[in-house]
């Protein structure tokens, strides 16, 4: 182990070597810069656009410090994805970012639902944060609004100007839940000038998609601006059940209103409000492997499994005393494996879009009192509702019985609001810069879950019916209904007396849990800059103090009405509280004007709670990270490339891990349920380079090529639903050892210079990786290629201009598998108090199963611009 740490130092100690060496030609040139850059951390550009003529690259402006700053003049670990970018890339949504655009940030689905994204940067990924009382470690704004959850962070992307991606903990300006990083949204604001485009396009899978923005005249000092989107998507995976969607099926829908007000010279507020409806079905879990482990398969006879061609009954343990032979259960005839991506399920199930809906209102104020000194104040109410319908595992992760209920239908409806309140002041003054600020947040988050089975096998597993999902109820429900109905007057479950959430359920509530949070937090940010050494070192000091108090409770387990009874069974509770102080030190050099080094020592954490799939509610506590990192931003060959370099080193103590178990405890309130329980075990290493290179070797052509390495050692841990059972190794998700991203931007006028074509062309690689924490299955490394061809900005008159584009997404429609499980090809152990294994349970052995990744899209569109 110690050669790997070795070996680890060494990478880091080449990077900052790299560093310095792209710099020492200059340093004997050392000129000073304008006096007061802000400072704050490292830089990496993602995608500029070079459009400035001659070749050079053009200056991107950033907000990563809260204040407006030059991306290369800002000592922050950030990629930027500016407006071009993403329409080069056809990024409608931020899933379209899983393939890799920017190599250290990381994108996946949720397992159940697709617009409930997992995002993760530098090694900091969550697993399974989709709860009313967990959160993420990477923050996400939109216009400086946190968002608290992760649902319904796959919706349509309205007008967004840039995306920044923010590396490393941002504990200090953007507080909690901002270890791994933050990722920014910024949209762009109204102009107060008569303006706009609309954009419509169709291509395969049935998709078309039209946005329309429109910036209206500004009158009484108030300039609105109205923006609409539309984007559909048929499912690339069929459902063979008549009237059922299908899966990778998409249907967004959003609007958003702005307006910006300037009342008097100096004062400037934004309003604005969004809606969108997402629509979707998750990715298609399908089973690539049948009995890896050449186990003996047996045979029914009847409901007994016997051992092929004899009446000998199998037995599913191995255990003192059991001298019955060892078999597994066969396939169902109807259920085939697949190694390659499936364009058709093997059996249909019953299958309607899930529905997510965000919305939201805010103010941004901002005054400039005085030169030195502008106060600014952001206010935001949210909320989100989600209605998950899964059934994307069918008949692939389950073994077959004959006669027996199959597919597991995961229904969650979640419902959260949130509110949050910041008040800074930023401003300069000789030599210091400074942002200092005070912040409040609050949210309240509901959910109850179902899981019913919603088909029936036959006595030999050649055919199957659709069960209904209401207990005791035998009629099955119509082929033609895709779903199952949530409510029904004639039903008289016996939650309806005790919680009124549930008056006239029919469903079998599986849990029902509720949480409220509140976060408080002082934070400042002071960059000093001493006259005395030219103006070319900035020393930064930050810190955050919060105050986070969290408590909620679980009061139904498996439709236990009692468990919200007053008098009886008292409900499952948590209640955490935390204080703690986040602080940062940053020291920036510039060793010439187009050189800039810097070395960043900072804090994040992620906040505590509790994971309501335990089905006790049991608590942990929050997890923090240290972070140690140097790097360089240069500019050379006068301004025609770029060069950034950062290397760190990630320490996170707390580890928050999920651990899971099958309940067979016939005294248990959680007989025959899937538990999942949340523990902080331990600490975890990450240890990473990364380098960004921009090229513009000759007018109206760009190379841009990313790199990243992470490298990560996570604990072993104690199961704490199965006692005595031995430690055992965790593994953080989605995170490859290299990925790399590189593009090719070219330009060029046509005719008389009415009209421009523009080619990109980008690919993205990722080395294979983990998708589950306890499990040591590495999924498929990828390549994925996107490209857009355009005749852009043709004039057809004074002031309209056209755009015709091509676009494709996975060019090479390549195949690979982003999330795979092994859980249901080995044994379930069991062990005693001592830690000796006691019995080896075969009775859910079937195979692999596999997400893929998207097949290739493509399409036309057209834009106009008056």
């Amino acid at each position: 182990m110690s050669k790997v740490t070795h070996a680890r130092t060494y990478l880091l100690t080449g990077a900052a070597l790299l560093a310095l060496g792209g710099a020492a030609p200059a340093l004997a040139q050392t000129q000073s810069t304008t006096a007061g850059d802000p400072a704050a951390a490292p830089s990496v550009v993602a995608d500029p656009d070079p459009d400035t003529g001659g070749g050079q690259l053009q200056d991107i402006v950033v907000t990563a410090t809260r204040r407006e700053t030059n991306l290369q003049k800002t000592p922050i670990s950030i990629s930027v994805l500016t407006t071009q970018g993403l329409q080069d890339r056809h990024v409608l949504s931020l899933f379209n970012l899983a393939d890799g655009t920017i190599p250290s940030l990381r994108v996946a689905t949720f397992e159940a639902r697709q617009s409930a994204l997992t995002i993760g940067i530098r090694g900091i990924v969550p697993y399974d944060q989709n709860q009313t009382a967990r959160d993420g470690g990477v923050g996400v704004y939109i216009d400086g609004v946190a968002l608290g959850k992760t649902q319904g962070l796959n919706a349509a992307l309205f007008d967004i100007e840039r995306i920044e991606v923010l590396k490393g903990p941002q504990g200090t300006l953007f507080g909690r839940n901002t270890e791994g990083g933050a990722l920014s949204l910024v949209s762009k604001a109204p102009t107060g000038q008569f303006g706009g485009r609309v954009t419509g396009g169709v291509g395969n899978y049935g998709s078309y998609d039209t946005d329309a923005h429109l910036d209206l005249p500004s009158f009484a000092n108030i300039a609105l601006k109205l923006d609409g989107v539309i984007q559909h998507q048929d499912p690339t995976v069929k459902d063979p059940l008549t009237g059922s969607t299908g899966w990778n099926y998409y249907d967004r829908k959003g609007g958003r209103i702005a307006a910006r007000w300037k009342p008097v010279d100096g004062l400037t507020a934004d309003f604005a409000y969004d809606y969108a409806k997402d629509e979707n079905t998750p990715q298609y879990s399908q089973l690539i492997s049948y009995n890896p482990n050449n186990y003996t398969v047996g045979a029914y006879n009847g409901l007994s499994l016997v051992l092929p061609g004899t009446t000998t009954p199998c037995g599913g343990t191995i255990a003192a005393g059991n001298t019955k032979p060892v078999c597994i259960a066969p396939k169902a005839p109807l259920v085939g494996v697949h190694p390659d991506r499936q364009t058709v399920a093997d059996v249909g199930v019953p299958q309607q879009p899930s529905v997510d809906i965000t919305h939201g209102v805010s103010s941004n104020l901002r005054y400039s009192v005085a030169p030195a000194v502008e106060l600014r104040s952001i206010t935001a109410w949210r909320g989100v509702s989600t209605d998950q319908w899964d059934n994307s595992g069918g008949p692939e992760r389950q073994t077959f019985t004959p006669s027996s209920a199959f597919s597991r239908y995961s229904l969650s409806f979640l419902r959260q609001h949130q509110f949050s309140q910041e008040l800074q002041a930023v401003g300069s003054v000789p030599q210091l810069d400074y942002v200092v600020g005070a912040y409040y947040y609050t949210e309240h988050a509901t959910e109850y879950a179902a899981t019913p089975l919603s088909n029936l096998w036959n006595t030999n597993g050649t055919a199957y019916t659709i069960r209904s999902p209401i207990p005791g109820n035998a009629n099955a429900i119509s082929s033609s209904n895709s779903g199952y109905q949530q409510y029904d007057p004639s039903c008289n479950n016996t939650l309806a007396t005790t919680v009124p959430q549930f008056a006239n359920s029919c469903q079998f509530i599986t849990r029902a849990s509720q949480a409220s949070d509140h976060n408080y937090s002082l934070f400042g940010n002071l960059t000093f800059t001493p006259a005395a050494l030219d103006d070319v070192l900035h020393v930064t000091l930050g810190g955050r103090w919060t105050k986070d108090k969290r408590h909620g409770t679980l009061y139904v387990v498996n439709n236990r009405a009692d468990l919200a009874t007053p008098g009886t069974v008292s409900p499952f509770g948590f209640r955490n509280s935390i204080s703690r102080f986040d602080p940062m030190v940053n020291v920036a050099f510039d060793a010439t004007p187009d050189v800039h080094l810097y070395a960043k020592y900072a804090t994040g954490f992620r906040a505590g709670g509790a994971n309501d799939r335990s089905l006790a509610f049991n608590a942990f506590g929050p997890e923090a990270v240290k972070s140690y990192e140097i790097g360089s931003k240069m500019d050379f060959w006068n301004h025609k490339a770029r060069l950034n370099l950062a290397g760190y080193i990630m320490n996170r103590s707390g580890t928050q891990f999920d651990f899971d178990y099958y309940d067979t405890n016939g005294s248990s309130p959680t007989l025959g349920t899937h538990i999942e329980q949340t523990i902080n075990a331990g600490k975890s290493k990450i240890r990473g380079i990364e380098a960004d290179l921009t090229v513009a070797p000759v007018d109206g052509l760009t190379l841009t090529g990313s790199y990243a390495y992470t490298y990560w050692k996570a604990p072993s841990a104690v199961n704490p639903l199965t006692p005595g059972a031995p430690a055992q190794q965790l593994y953080i998700v989605y995170t490859p050892r290299n990925a790399a991203s590189g593009a090719i931007d070219y330009k060029v006028p046509v005719g008389n210079g009415d009209a421009t074509v523009r080619f990109h062309l980008d690919g993205n690689y990722a080395s294979s990786q983990y998708s589950f924490q306890l499990e040591p299955t590495k999924t498929d490394a990828s390549f994925i290629m996107n490209g857009r061809l355009s005749l852009a900005d043709i004039a057809v008159s004074d002031h309209n201009k056209v755009t015709f584009a091509f676009w494709v997404r996975n060019l090479l429609d390549t195949t690979y598998i982003y999330r795979r499980s092994s859980a249901n090809s080995s044994p379930v152990y069991n062990y005693g108090a001592n830690g000796q294994l006691v019995s080896t349970n075969y009775g859910g052995i079937l195979g692999d199963y596999a997400n893929f990744n998207p097949p290739r899209t493509y399409g036309l569109e057209a834009t106009v611009r008056f």
